[in-house]
């Protein structure tokens, strides 16, 4: 599987009315992949890192939020596939802050 090309937009609840979603465009080159994000409370992030063959991804990643906050940590994300070719990321973070959690994105259909 590749990553590259590919759309993704969190399945996080919007923080406001009328916000959009983080959504990352991704991007790969043989087993390393980077993407870009923004949107919602994010208003800039990267993130990069590699896919193994089972396409699970092991990344770093650093944002800046709309308060201006700055916020790193690192992710293991592993695919589940869903309809139509499209793929669903469970992502288990970690944060340089100590704090952690488990959160989805899912790929965007093409059009």
């Amino acid at each position: 599987m590749s990553y590259d090309g590919r759309v993704f937009r969190s399945q996080a609840a919007e923080t406001a009315a009328g916000d959009a979603t983080p959504t990352g465009h991704y991007h790969q080159s043989g087993d390393l992949v980077w993407a870009e994000f923004s949107g919602g409370a994010v208003r800039l992030g990267r993130l990069v890192g590699t896919a193994g063959p089972d396409g699970v991804l092991t990344a770093a990643y650093s944002q800046v939020l709309d308060d201006g906050r700055v916020v790193c940590g690192s992710v293991l994300s592993t695919p589940e596939p869903l309809p139509g070719g499209r793929v669903r990321l469970r992502e288990e973070w970690t944060r340089t802050d100590g704090s952690r959690g488990t959160s989805w994105i899912e790929e965007v259909p093409r059009d």
